[in-house]
């Protein structure tokens, strides 16, 4: 198993890199959008869609998603206000009351939720390469709180975050994850990394949200798994399961990070 997690590391790290830093935005676009319905493909298995259903489903989104790309759309304010309202507010009411979804109405809406805000997100937070370093480092932010989570969690973690959805978290880890993710930001910050300029505490304040949504966005795909009984979300990435499992925190991440700039004042970057 380790095995495998290291050779596709290594396949997927330098295409990831490549991508991000290399591609025109047309390419980084069509890149974004096909981690995103691989994902949505996951989901939509997940949700127990039949053969057609999650068929017609993908085929409906990348119809959808090339018309929003050749009509240049983006989220407006009161969109982003709602993507915030589910990160922030719907799904941990979902976590306390371990919904279930279902291939429905329903079940669709919450699927392009997920996905179309962090598509977008990703092409508006890296209009060019130029811009490629500010996306690099909120992912960042995610996986310094995942492996510090992870670590503190093993030595010290006694109270389980969310037992009957994902065992092996803690609330010690939880706290060392929002901790390293602060110093991480105030480094950030320092280095002018961030896509905005902003007083030291506002930064933190960030900093701290987007922990406490990486975690949401990890439980939340954990739940959809167990609720659904399977263990990965696909076998697409040897050793790592599947991209939705790869890119759960990402998902709430990117879209509440994306969200919060649409009410801030944008660093403009330029080739």
């Amino acid at each position: 198993m380790l095995k495998q997690r290291i050779l596709t590391a290594l396949v997927l790290l330098p295409l990831m890199i490549g991508m991000l830093f290399f591609a025109d935005a047309q390419w980084w676009a069509s890149f974004a959008g096909l981690m995103a319905l691989v994902a949505l493909w996951e989901y939509a298995r997940i949700c127990h869609m039949k053969a057609w259903q999650n068929a017609l489903y993908l085929g409906v989104s990348l119809a959808l998603g090339i018309y929003l790309y050749q009509t240049d759309f983006r989220l407006q304010p009161w969109q982003h206000a709602l993507v915030l309202l589910f990160w922030l507010v719907v799904v941990p009411l979902w976590l306390k009351f371990k919904w279930r979804l279902q291939a429905n109405v329903f079940g669709y809406l919450v699927g392009w939720l997920l996905m179309g805000p962090f598509w977008l997100a990703l092409i508006s937070l890296r209009p060019n390469s130029a811009a490629a370093g500010y996306l690099l480092a909120i992912m960042g932010m995610v996986w310094i709180a995942d492996v510090a989570a992870y670590f503190v969690g093993r030595s010290i973690g006694k109270r389980k975050l969310a037992p009957t959805i994902s065992p092996n978290k803690s609330w010690e880890g939880a706290i060392g994850g929002v901790m390293c993710v602060c110093v991480y930001a105030v480094v950030l910050q320092q280095q002018q990394w961030f896509a905005v300029n902003l007083p030291l505490l506002q930064t933190l304040v960030i900093a701290v949200v987007l922990t406490a949504v990486s975690v949401c966005g990890d439980l939340l795909e954990s739940w959809l798994k167990r609720a659904a009984g399977v263990k990965d979300s696909s076998q697409l990435l040897p050793g790592h399961g599947g991209v939705f499992d790869r890119v759960d925190s990402l998902i709430a991440v990117l879209s509440v990070y994306a969200a919060l700039l649409s009410w801030l004042t944008f660093k403009v970057v330029s080739v």
